[in-house]
C-alpha cells in the first residue's frame, strides 16, 4: 500500500502523515515504512545540529503503521488510548528508514490493543504496548 492507498484509511494529512507504505507480512503484521528525510516540522529544534526523531514521533509511527490491521478505521478518527512499556533503544535519525511492525493483540467494541516497534538500520529504536479508539467521524 503506498501514501495515497494509505491515505483513503487514515485520516492524517501532512505533516502528520508519518507513513510512506504499508503491507501485512507473512505472519499477519502490519509493517510501515517512513524515511525520515530530515526537514519535519519535529526535527526543527529536537536538537539544533543533532537532529533526533523526538520519541513522542516515533509512538506515532508505530500506531499509524497499525492501519492495515482495522479495516473499519476508514470511516472512523484513530484515537490514542493508552501507552504503556514504551522503551527507546537507539535514536531515529535524518536519512534512516524507520521499519514499523505492529501486531494487534485485544480488540473490544471500538477499542483496540496492540503492540510494535520500530526498527531502523537493524537496529531496535523503540518498542510500544499501546491502545486506541475508533471513533466514528459523526460523533457529535
Amino acid at each position: 500500500m503506498n501514501r495515497e492507498e494509505i491515505k483513503n484509511i487514515l485520516p492524517h494529512r501532512e505533516p502528520m502523515l508519518l507513513l510512506d507504505e504499508a503491507e501485512l507480512n507473512e505472519a499477519g503484521e502490519s509493517v510501515g515504512k517512513y524515511t525520515v528525510k530530515g526537514d519535519e516540522f519535529f526535527l526543527q529544534g529536537h536538537f539544533p545540529g543533532n537532529p533526533i526523531v523526538p520519541g513522542v514521533i516515533q509512538c506515532e509511527m508505530i500506531a499509524q503503521a497499525a492501519v492495515l490491521l482495522i479495516s473499519d478505521a476508514k470511516d472512523a478518527t484513530p484515537m490514542y488510548t493508552g501507552l504503556n512499556n514504551v522503551k527507546f533503544k537507539n535514536p531515529l535519525l535524518p536519512g534512516d528508514t524507520a521499519v514499523m511492525t505492529v501486531s494487534l493483540t485485544a480488540h473490544k467494541g471500538i477499542f483496540y490493543f496492540a503492540k510494535g516497534k520500530l526498527e531502523a538500520n537493524g537496529k531496535l529504536c523503540t518498542s510500544a504496548e499501546f491502545s486506541f479508539a475508533l471513533v466514528p467521524k459523526n460523533r457529535k
